[in-house]
């Protein structure tokens, strides 16, 4: 076939494959329709597709159709397997993440006018916070009255007056935008006090954007990377050293949005840190750290202003740190964003924000936003009242309506006459409280749900991080859509699902990261410094895990088809000495020991017993979520995972041992990739301390069952089973198990990596290790204990050891547990906190 053929055939192909995609994108939107008057993303006021869909859906419909349900079940596994998260208001478990297969697309002429917006008003809001808290002139002068401002429980006092440290009051800004009834970006709300989101549409981006790669780069999408390179060196700039140690202040793993701020910690290289995590000394923040006490520099908070220091603010917070303003007035501390600065988040302060721009920028806004009265203002309460039927109710501070039960805005047109009344009652009396703001109807993008193409209203919450050359933009931003067509707010905790956001450019992007050059960055081996309690739950979590792995290997030699439930009398008794050690274990219950088929079930995954390996693992997966900072994806999926299948009910014993023996592959996995994936640094050292302490632990517990002084080939033989030594007796020794060889070997025998004596020596080697917390030069307890151990250990003989020696092994064993614990955790006032024990670094 000629050259010409070929070209002619490809061309073809092509034409062919455009027709066969048009003629998908007409099936998939043939009932998409426009609300009535409600702006859409997908269709133009003429109701035609927008430009930059049309090109978006050219592409997409070249995908046939298994392929496009491929990616979609791509993007839907990473979420999975990354475990992306978010926790609703009063939720007791986190939800997962749900993520909109198709993107909101914004073409780059309209995203440079509402960038140019939002630029606007984070310089219009940077303004008055400053005056707010300094001169005060504004009020004084009549430009924004004292009591929208007091009125909010958000205006913090023990600040005024004090400059903020690093320069700034807002280092990130978010506001939340929608289309107008003019179809122009209106602002719904501004976000202040600590804006959230960033961390989630990073993540959004990374999965749509690996999901259709191909249509990703075709569409000239601006990375996101530049943004937060930008935001986190502004962060560096601000402290007063070249080398600051920065912290992202998170009140915990119960957060609603915990799992973003451990990407952005993760993600910029910043420490993950609670309140409990910090101390004030010498008019500087500390972290507590396993080797003392380490200055902090800037804070990157996600805790409430008013819950930042209970000295000052809330007394009864548990989040923050407790003199925290104090260093804060001795610019001991940058703060981002500044505490009160989600005074600014106020409905009460929208209605003066047009004046305020053309006095302290001498422009109009660039952007409107929904029109508001606050009723504290005797002409502009008259007016909401007159028009009550045609405006929404709002609470002037916060969420909610005083005096009604709901969350969102009050609709007077919906209330009957009693509440009507009471409505405006509480109004007329106190309408300080109270907004009322133009009815908005949310505009609507296309979601891709069972196969078509459907309108849903949406917010698009656009990021701006102050830097030293002007406010950067995040090109993209946290998009939320509700589920519901005639939504007038949406959050993630009413059930909403997110959408990532490309801005579409005509221009090649450049491929940007947020690794910086290398002749920028000074060479260090040392991984930095670990906080006190995210040591405490590496070494939990290697505790959990190998307590779950000791379980599984009860419950898979209790179930085994050769196992001690079959045969003879020495067999029953094995079997019985195996269930007696999941009693003790907290794994079973003593009653079901009446039903033995059940036993091994239990032991698995009876969520309600707190040994089952169940309960283990879901301990261990409740650990690692204070972690996610420090865990790779891989090491979440496979606690991740191992969860999951041991939540599926098991029908029989084949099940139990299937079940068994896939979760301690896994277990070999997790400690696969800590082994060879973890830096030699003080946590991974933790969460060895952890699975070596617990190992010797059970390991001492199993030989006192199994190696007693008159112990039978069958319960040695189980010994060896549960030690995993097996293969390593056999080939020493031509023998059948024999009392003295065997408690060598599980015991006593330094390089056998599953004895006792070897996980002490392990622990010796990484408490030697471990930072010192004392200057005297005498060894610390832990030590003590550990050498103690692994002396007797070293000079003991199997031929005289004995169940007495074997019990108060694993007791000596728990107490150096306990000392470890006493001494490098945060575990209340009787702990050894560091800061007492060493000096300031």
């Amino acid at each position: 076939m000629g050259e010409g053929a070929v070209e002619e055939d490809d061309r073809a192909g092509k034409a062919q494959g455009q027709r066969e995609g048009q003629r998908r994108l007409a099936q998939w939107v043939r009932d998409y329709r426009r609300l009535p008057g409600i702006p859409d993303e997908f269709l133009g006021p003429d109701g035609a597709p927008r430009a930059v869909w049309g090109r978006f859906f050219d592409a997409f419909g070249a995908l046939a159709p298994d392929e496009i349900e491929r990616r979609f079940g791509m993007a839907d596994r990473h979420l999975r397997e990354a475990g992306v998260t978010y926790r609703a208001p009063g939720d007791g478990a986190d939800r997962p993440w749900s993520l909109s297969h198709l993107p909101l697309l914004i073409d780059e002429a309209d995203w440079k006018q509402l960038s140019a917006g939002i630029t606007q008003r984070a310089e219009l809001l940077e303004l008055v916070l400053r005056d707010i808290y300094g001169e005060g002139r504004l009020v004084a002068e009549g430009a924004l009255p004292a009591a929208a401002i007091a009125g909010s429980p958000e205006y913090l006092r023990p600040v005024c007056g004090v400059p903020p440290p690093g320069g700034r009051y807002l280092s990130l800004y978010a506001a939340d935008v929608g289309r107008g009834p003019d179809g122009r970006w209106w602002v719904l709300g501004d976000r202040t006090q600590a804006p959230s989101g960033a961390g989630y549409a990073l993540e959004n981006r990374l999965v749509l954007s690996r999901a259709f790669s191909d249509l990703y780069k075709s569409m000239n999408v601006p990375r996101v990377a530049p943004f937060f390179e930008a935001f986190r060196d502004s962060l560096r700039a601000r402290a007063d050293r070249d080398e600051p140690r920065i912290g992202v202040l998170t009140p915990g793993s119960f957060s609603e949005t915990y799992f973003e701020h451990a990407t952005l910690a993760r993600y910029l290289g910043f420490l993950l840190v609670e309140g409990d995590d910090l101390a004030v000394s010498d008019d500087r923040v500390h972290i507590r750290t396993v080797a003392g006490l380490k200055r902090l520099d800037v804070l990157l908070r996600r805790v409430d202003s008013n819950s930042l220091d209970p000295l000052e603010l809330d007394a009864s917070s548990h989040l923050g740190v407790p003199g925290l303003i104090d260093v804060l007035r001795k610019d001991g501390v940058v703060v981002a964003n500044m505490p009160g600065s989600g005074v600014l988040e106020a409905r009460a302060m929208l209605g003066f924000l047009p004046a305020l721009s053309r006095r302290l920028l001498g422009e109009e806004l660039k952007m409107p936003h929904i029109a508001t009265w606050w009723c504290g203002q005797r002409i502009a309460r008259d007016e909401v009242l007159s028009r009550l039927d045609e405006v929404a109710i709002e609470g002037a501070y916060g969420r909610g309506v005083p005096g009604f039960d709901s969350n969102g805005p009050v609709l007077a047109s919906e209330l009957d006459a009693a509440g009507r009344q009471r409505l405006i009652d509480s109004i007329s009396a106190r309408g300080m409280d109270y907004v009322g703001q133009e009815v908005v109807r949310l505009s609507t993008m296309p979601v891709w749900e069972q196969g078509q193409i459907t309108p849903r209203p949406f917010v698009l919450r656009v990021f701006a991080a102050a830097t030293a050359d002007g406010w950067a933009i995040m090109p993209g931003g946290f998009c939320r859509i509700a589920e519901q067509a005639d939504a007038r707010a949406v959050s993630m905790g009413d059930g909403a699902r997110a959408a990532d956001v490309w801005v579409v450019s005509e221009k090649k992007v450049a491929t940007a990261t947020l690794l910086p050059a290398t002749d920028k960055v000074r060479i260090r081996r040392i991984a930095g410094v670990l906080p006190s309690r995210a040591a405490d739950n590496l070494f939990w979590l290697g505790r959990y895990l190998e307590r779950a792995e000791a379980t599984l290997r009860l419950v898979r030699a209790l179930g085994s088809p050769s196992g001690p439930n079959k045969g003879t009398a020495a067999s029953l008794q094995s079997a019985e000495r195996i269930q007696r050690l999941l009693v003790a274990w907290g794994a079973i219950s003593q009653a079901s020991r009446a039903t033995p088929g059940r036993v091994t079930a239990e032991a698995l995954q009876n969520a309600e017993r707190f040994g089952s390996a169940l309960s283990l693992v879901r301990a261990a997966q409740r650990t690692a979520t204070s972690l996610r900072e420090r865990l790779s994806p891989d090491a979440w999926q496979v606690i991740t995972e191992m969860a999951e299948r041991l939540a599926v009910e098991v029908e029989d014993d084949d099940s139990v041992l299937s079940a068994a023996e896939l979760t301690l592959q896994e277990l070999a996995s997790f400690a696969g990739l800590a082994q060879e994936n973890m830096n030699r640094a003080a946590g991974w050292r933790f969460l060895d301390v952890g699975r070596r302490t617990e190992r010797a632990i059970n390991t001492a517990r199993f030989a006192r069952q199994f190696a007693y002084d008159e112990a039978g080939d069958e319960d040695l033989d189980i010994l060896l089973t549960l030690v995993d030594s097996q293969i390593t007796y056999r080939s020493r020794y031509l023998l059948a198990p024999i009392l003295a060889p065997v408690r060598d070997l599980a015991v006593l025998d330094s390089y056998n990596p599953r004895s006792v004596a070897f996980q002490v020596a392990t622990l010796n080697e990484h408490i030697a290790a471990l930072p010192s917390l004392k200057e005297h030069g005498l060894i610390e307890r832990p030590q003590r204990l550990a050498l103690a151990v692994q002396a007797m250990l070293t000079t003991a003989e199997a031929e005289k050891l004995e169940v007495k020696s074997l019990f108060s092994l694993e007791q000596d064993l728990l107490s150096l547990a306990e000392a470890i614990g006493l001494h490098y955790f945060p575990h209340g006032p009787n702990a050894s906190r560091p800061e007492k024990l060493t000096g300031l670094a």
